[in-house]
């Protein structure tokens, strides 16, 4: 928006009670635009290696070792039963800092706050995803895995050539509802300074007391996104739809 309707609509919005002067200060403006593109690609990556956990705790899940199904349910019900924050601080306080003091010699600590941020909320929704693809894994039809066994399919072909992407499409809603959460719950990574929408707004209001007209943003932000996300799920399902199931 070029600068003279920008102005024109940041004093319609003043006399109404709404001060978005931020917007007219180049370094306000860049910050919380910058805020934006963090968050995404955030929440992109985050995506991804949520996915690719869920993966593989399910695979665990689903393996005939019960030492292995064990350790990766234990795993789960730890993580999906304790706050994301408080694993955050854990990861971000304790094992960065400990990681740390290990590396100093080897010149020092490679991993930032986003990179902290990404593994803690990839893995507390990877511990969700496990639990939708376990129960996406335990819907495939016997009949099926029966089918692929007279063809020569050995157990691990039949995991994942059959059973896993099966499971995929079966669980579909459910991945897809975790990750709009997953959206909103990059949210959390502003408590270690990772410059998403949220931090950046923080920032700005503490100089400029525009709780208000940032939490809007904030707000209007977060639903086009989860919206945007929940539509590209939607389109998928539709897309990957197992014929015969459903409507």
């Amino acid at each position: 928006m070029s600068p003279a309707p920008l102005e024109a609509a940041v004093a319609a919005l003043n006399r109404i009670g709404l001060h978005y002067g931020f917007v007219l200060d180049p370094d306000d403006r860049a910050s919380f635009l910058r805020g934006m593109v963090v968050t995404i690609e955030l929440a992109a990556v985050t995506a991804l290696f949520s996915l690719v956990a869920g993966i593989l705790l399910a695979s665990m899940l689903a393996s005939p070792r019960t030492t292995l199904a064990r350790i990766a349910r234990a795993f789960i019900e730890l993580t999906r039963n304790t706050p994301t924050l408080v694993q955050l601080f854990c990861a971000f306080l304790v094992l960065n800092m400990l990681l740390s003091e290990a590396l100093r010699q080897l010149g020092g600590n490679p991993l930032t706050p986003f990179i902290w941020s990404v593994v803690v909320i990839a893995v507390h929704k990877g511990a969700f995803h496990a639990d939708a693809l376990r129960a996406g894994i335990e819907a495939v039809p016997h009949t099926t895995l029966e089918a692929a066994q007279a063809l020569g399919y050995s157990r691990r072909q039949r995991f994942w050539h059959i059973q896993l992407p099966l499971a995929v499409r079966f669980a579909l809603p459910t991945l897809v509802n975790n990750t709009v959460d997953l959206v909103k719950m990059t949210t959390i990574a502003s408590a270690i300074a990772v410059g998403e929408v949220t931090y950046a707004s923080i920032m700005i209001w503490t100089q400029r007391d525009n709780v208000l007209e940032l939490m809007i943003l904030i707000l209007l932000f977060f639903g086009v996104l989860t919206f945007a996300v929940n539509a590209a799920g939607r389109w998928i399902e539709r897309r990957l739809r197992m014929p015969g199931y459903g409507h």
